[in-house]
């Protein structure tokens, strides 16, 4: 048996568009985020941005597109990752990543309405009041 699941926790790059496809199946993409922070040898701050292309399904995208917006921090879990190489407009190679959530998790951020979180998964919107996400500084992990 094999198994993988991905944990993004990051920023909103831009509102949800949700549409319909087939036989009226829901679905949701938007983009996500996530910066690390760390200093160089030379006591310079360093500043990498990767971008992730999330897509949800069925209720989940329902209601990712009912609450989540540009700037609001989320956690994703995914067990499906995909990279897709493309060129760019400067010509250079380019890679796109991808990952079809299965929980997606409202954290605190930019764009709150309200305090708390709250995690959609395929059938609803539940409290996530015993999850902490990871402090903003980590330093290198060594794996």
């Amino acid at each position: 048996m094999s198994y993988q699941q991905i944990i993004i926790v990051g920023n909103v790059g831009r509102d949800p568009e949700l549409r319909y496809v087939g036989s009226g199946i829901a679905v949701t993409d938007f983009s996500l985020a996530v910066t690390r922070r760390r200093t160089d040898q030379d006591g310079n701050r360093q500043e990498t941005t990767t971008w992730w292309k999330v897509t949800c399904w069925r209720k989940t995208a329902e209601i990712v597109a009912q609450y989540v917006r540009k700037g609001r921090q989320v956690l994703v879990v995914a067990s499906q990752v995909e990279a897709e190489s493309f060129q760019g407009r400067d010509g250079q190679a380019r890679v796109q990543l991808k990952v079809t959530a299965d929980d997606v998790r409202l954290l605190g951020g930019r764009g709150d309405d309200h305090e708390g979180g709250g995690s959609v998964s395929g059938g609803g919107y539940s409290s996530n009041a015993d999850f902490a996400p990871p402090p903003d500084d980590m330093g290198d992990i060594p794996f």
